[in-house]
């Protein structure tokens, strides 16, 4: 497609609109895709979780052998975190919506399996939307890196103990202040504390094998995955602030499935109501018009 000066989108010629023509054009197209609920990402996240969950007592009870239930649980940490980032974003209901019990459920259970916290995850979020690529105020800003392998030493080495990165979202809660933070914090303790002293009763009853495989080396690797494709690739190189500079379009070796959709990141975080799975038509209908305002798009 022709990004130069005369292209144009919806029959429009996009080098002889002002900035706010451009922009009222742009909210038009991307307000099409809002809206409606996201019954896929639903099943995806009360699914996945309902999956995990049923591996242990399929292993303890010796009916899924470990070398079975290890992929399938690394898989499960892989695509735990999407479906509570559309309820961060209160995509499935808003506040004092009849639903939103629906879309807390949704954000609580899913990170479940790689121990993350939903009030953590969605305030450090919002943090990050706020300052993508900010050097000091990016509670990600961790895994910007040179490359890929880089990127995912980097993962292995920011989760090792006291390390200073690794600290960077109870440093985002800290400087946010509120009640909310706080609470927040405390719950991820609380976390902490539960993941350890299940791993270390397994471990004392004869199960640690079934700990490691289903739920310790799936975390480990199903972290770095999120963080690769979540974080670092939609970002990379990480140098720019702004909104249409501060993230990418790219293209996955492994496809849109692969990277869950992050190829498309870039209309996540300029209209984060968008559906995750609606994204990719989004960005294609939109994609003339954030050429048009500087956004890096030469990835696909």
């Amino acid at each position: 497609m022709d990004m130069s000066a005369g292209a144009t989108c919806e029959g429009r010629d996009l080098s002889t609109l002002t900035s706010p023509e451009l922009m009222k054009l742009e909210k038009a197209i991307a307000e099409r895709f809002m809206g409606g609920l996201p019954w896929g990402s639903i099943a995806w996240g009360l699914g996945n979780f309902a999956v995990w969950l049923s591996l242990w007592p399929l292993t303890l009870m010796g009916i899924l052998p470990l070398w079975a239930a290890f992929p399938i649980a690394t898989a499960n940490v892989m695509l735990c975190y999407l479906p509570s980032h559309e309820a961060q974003h209160r995509i499935i209901a808003r506040e004092g919506e009849p639903l939103f019990w629906l879309n807390e459920l949704v954000g609580h259970l899913s990170t479940i399996p790689m121990m993350l916290p939903y009030g953590v995850a969605r305030l450090t979020h919002y943090e990050h939307h706020k300052h993508a690529n900010h050097p000091e105020l990016d509670p990600d800003i961790g895994t910007k890196s040179r490359g890929p392998w880089h990127m995912i030493l980097k993962s292995i080495a920011q989760r090792q103990p006291g390390s200073a990165a690794g600290k960077s979202y109870g440093a985002t809660l800290a400087r946010i202040g509120t009640r909310e933070a706080q609470v927040a914090g405390l719950v991820a303790v609380v976390y902490q504390l539960v993941y350890l002293g299940v791993l270390f009763a397994m471990a004392w009853t004869g199960h640690a094998l079934v700990a490691a495989l289903v739920w310790w080396l799936p975390k480990q690797i199903g972290t770095t995955y999120i963080q690769f494709y979540l974080s670092w690739a939609p970002h990379h190189p990480g140098t720019q602030i702004g909104r249409y500079r501060d993230t990418r379009s790219f293209r996955s070796v492994g496809g849109n499935l692969g990277s869950m959709g992050m190829q498309f990141h870039i209309i996540h975080h300029l209209y984060p109501r968008i559906p995750l799975m609606r994204t990719p038509a989004a960005y294609w209908a939109l994609r003339p018009v954030l050429a048009a305002r500087g956004c890096d798009v030469a990835g696909l």
